[in-house]
């Protein structure tokens, strides 16, 4: 918000009141209004913006202006924060999809997949890593299933729309596995799981800290950025802390995603929206996760 000060020395005797913006002269106009002060703008040229009142309401027009911008000071909304004008990512279908599909199979007994494939902390002590990744593929039953389903296709799904599928998709599989190793430091005895719930905590993670890039680009870039941080917090709040869940490996993905999050808010845009880059992160991603699986099911065999 600008820090100049409305007066009557800002009105010369024909009951004109210069604006800074364009912008500006329409908010200005909108308060006026709601005091029923007819105002009309003027502009000279795209810099310079003025608005028309009848002399008789110029200090009443001053008094409705400066009070508006005191009860307003400090809480300017700022319109290039990134993501105002999200949408959701097509390709979480697809993921979605492919997850859905793969439940299918594994609940197929003769496959023995959720046997390879769990998280199994005594099996991962004994080298088969893989079981980070594979377990984030697998769900107990269709509700566990349905669950990260519909949270996925909200929350994956707006932060493939924000920073680009490839990059997303590699970020969470990533900070999701993150959680899985966090279960396994701090738990003090040998426990299964299964779930892409830490992969989806992530995702609001990376959601939680998209405005970090806007850290140094006006006064207002703190407010931003905290306002979207506490929303990701209580988030978590709201759906990764059920007493029935897997709460160490939601919160290892979720600590996970606002690590890799940050990174991708950091990154300058030109090489997040890179079409190569997005490549290069979704078959990082298929790859990953074919590798997993091939290594699970070849130990099987």
């Amino acid at each position: 918000m600008e820090e100049t000060t409305i007066s009557p020395s800002a009105a010369n005797s024909a009951g004109y009141i210069r604006a800074r913006s364009r912008r500006q002269a329409m908010d200005w106009s909108l308060v006026l209004a709601s005091q029923g002060i007819e105002a009309i703008l003027q502009s000279d040229d795209p810099s310079h913006w003025s608005l028309i009142v009848d002399p008789g309401q110029e200090t009443a027009a001053l008094a409705a202006i400066h009070q508006y911008r005191v009860e307003n000071r400090g809480w300017t909304w700022n319109r290039n924060v990134p993501g105002i004008d999200w949408q959701l990512h097509p390709a979480v279908v697809l993921w979605l999809v492919a997850l859905a599909l793969w439940h299918v199979l594994a609940s197929s007994e003769s496959l023995h997949l959720l046997d390879v494939g769990l998280m199994d902390s005594s099996q991962v002590a004994r080298g088969q890593w893989w079981r980070l990744f594979t377990a984030i593929t697998l769900h107990r039953d269709f509700g566990h299933l349905a669950a990260n389903l519909i949270f996925g296709f909200l929350m994956l799904g707006l932060a493939m729309g924000r920073f680009g599928a490839g990059l997303v998709l590699l970020a969470t599989f990533l900070a999701g596995a993150f959680g899985n190793v966090a279960g396994y430091l701090l738990r003090q005895h040998s426990y299964l799981g299964l779930g892409s719930s830490g992969m989806m905590m992530a995702a609001v993670g990376v959601l939680g800290l998209h405005s970090l890039g806007l850290w140094n680009s006006s006064r207002a870039a703190g407010k931003a950025i905290l306002t979207t941080a506490l929303s990701g917090f209580f988030l978590f709040i709201l759906f990764g802390l059920s007493p029935d869940s897997d709460i160490i490996a939601h919160a290892g993905g979720f600590v996970g995603g606002l690590l890799t999050g940050g990174l991708l808010a950091l990154t300058p845009t030109r090489i997040v929206q890179n079409n190569r880059i997005q490549m290069a992160g979704g078959m990082l991603f298929l790859g990953l996760l074919v590798l997993s699986w091939t290594l699970a099911l070849r130990h099987a065999s």
